[in-house]
């Protein structure tokens, strides 16, 4: 039993081993293309089965013999295998889509460093072994980003990027040296274990508020959101890998530091007031936009500011649960984008149904209504912010329709409800001051939407501001090109690989 025991613990870490013993190999590999993708399913596949051994590790209790540095949990391992069932997804998809092109076994080897470093830094349980997990994520990230390397705009953002990237682990690193002077000693466990015993000391609170201007960074909330958008110049199963796992990394940071924001008042502030700016502004924007790819990265950009806002208000399982529906439903939405111009087409052709302005005013109140009869027993204000969430899937032009929107809300609630009854190990902190605030910010982002579609014609006068994302990353860019100058010529286009090289 202890071997069997030990072997479903030591699975927890073989996904991020395989998938970095994957990339080294691929980044040393001159042959054929063909084989190169084989070995990138194969690990894939591997790591699937590996990371599920570790989920039940996790969940039957197995012991860890693992290093210090590494503690499985039972989110990290759920979003463990999320990532790399994405991962593969997204390898099958790249083979197909980057046929002919070249230097396609370096994007497969990249794509697998990407990989194993997500999935070393969902294990991380040391200061030391997060920062460098998340570094070397952005690292091979930003091959991936630049694999067209001729043009511009794909550069540009890979520069913006870095930028942000380092000033992030600047602000990771200035956090963890806090956090060791006040603990003695790098582990997140025992972070965890003194602020539980002893509380948060006014070191801590500067270390929780720059681990959140890290992770706002890392999350490409507003306003240094421009890079974000920017990457759709890369292959789209880039924009599907970023948009659907690497992005998210910010809020299972936020997760893992639960117990050093518990008592984080100033930086939970942060978190629900530039969260709460991003999902109102980027909302905004997104109904401006024509391109599909586009206005799925605007609708990123919402949804990070609507998680980070859902961690700063202490609502850890609901942003665990947001984080894997916004992965899966983003990265079907990046890999099936032509499906999406089709239906956008079809619809442009159908007469357009706007909702009936009743159910505009009794949208949130039926919201409202069922998230008490399904979810009873949450705070008001919590019920209230998951209403006006909710409240426009029953934004509907007649009756019938009504009760499918019910029946959406009432199957939402109940998988929230029910995610908050599994033994996940996350414990909830709300906070009521901040909850009230971000009602508020909630009914004024509703009233918005509202005016919006009642009134179409009143975003015209608004539309330049709106289209331009207010501008906001304009100044980001020349700032960022001041604070570090970057010229780069952009690499003429390599010639195709002949077909027949690259099926051998």
């Amino acid at each position: 039993m202890k071997a069997l025991d030990s072997v479903l613990s030591l699975a927890a870490l073989l996904p991020a081993a395989l998938m970095l013993c994957t990339a080294a190999g691929l980044s040393l590999h001159r042959g054929a293309v063909r084989p190169a993708w084989k070995a990138l399913r194969a690990a894939s596949a591997l790591g699937l089965l590996a990371a599920l051994a570790g989920l039940v590790a996790v969940v039957v209790g197995a012991p860890t013999p693992l290093a210090p540095w590494i503690r499985p949990t039972v989110p990290g391992t759920a979003v463990a295998i999320l990532v790399q069932a994405l991962g593969g997804v997204v390898g099958v998809f790249s083979a197909r889509y980057l046929e002919g092109e070249p230097r396609q076994a370096r994007y497969a080897a990249a794509l697998a460093a990407v990989l194993g470093g997500v999935q070393l830094l969902l294990l991380a349980d040391h200061w030391a072994v997060l920062i460098a997990a998340w570094a070397g994520i952005g690292l091979a990230l930003e091959r991936l980003l630049c694999f067209y390397a001729d043009r511009p705009f794909a550069l540009l953002a890979a520069h913006k990027k870095r930028v942000a990237d380092r000033a992030a682990d600047g602000l990771l690193v200035a956090a963890a040296v806090l956090c060791w002077q006040a603990v003695g000693s790098g582990s997140l466990s025992d972070l965890a274990v003194h602020v539980r015993a002893e509380g948060l000391s006014v070191p801590l609170q500067v270390a929780a508020v720059l681990l959140v201007g890290a992770v706002v960074l890392r999350t490409a909330l507003m306003p240094v959101h421009g890079w974000l958008i920017q990457v759709m110049e890369a292959p789209t199963p880039v924009s599907a890998l970023l948009h659907a796992g690497v992005v998210n990394l910010g809020g299972v940071v936020l997760i893992r530091c639960a117990p050093l924001l518990e008592h984080a008042t100033p930086a939970r502030t942060l978190l629900v007031v530039l969260g709460l700016a991003t999902a109102l502004g980027a909302g905004l924007v997104m109904l401006t936009r024509i391109s599909i790819k586009v206005r799925l990265a605007w609708s990123t950009v919402a949804q990070m500011g609507f998680m980070l806002l859902e961690c700063g208000l202490g609502l850890y399982t609901l942003a665990a649960l947001h984080l894997l529906g916004h992965s899966i439903y983003k990265a079907h939405a990046f890999l099936a984008a032509s499906d999406a111009v089709r239906h956008t087409r079809a619809h442009a052709l159908r007469p357009p149904q706007q909702p009936a302005p009743a159910s505009l005013l009794a949208a949130p109140f039926l919201a409202g209504a069922v998230v008490v009869a399904v979810g009873s027993g949450w705070p008001l204000w919590w019920t209230g912010v998951m209403a006006l969430a909710w409240a426009p899937l029953l934004w509907v032009p007649a009756l019938p329709p009504l009760l499918t929107g019910l029946a959406a809300t009432a199957l939402l609630t109940a998988v929230a409800r029910a995610a908050h009854a599994l033994p996940l190990g996350l414990h909830d902190a709300p906070h009521g001051v901040l909850g009230l605030l971000a009602l508020a910010g909630m009914a004024v982002l509703y009233t918005v939407l509202v005016a919006l579609q009642w009134r179409p014609e009143a975003l015209r006068s608004a539309r330049r501001w709106s289209y331009a994302g207010f501008y906001l990353d304009e100044f980001y860019t020349r700032w960022s090109l001041r604070l570090w100058p970057r010229r780069w010529t952009p690499a003429r286009p390599t010639p195709p690989t002949p077909r027949s090289a690259t099926t051998i």
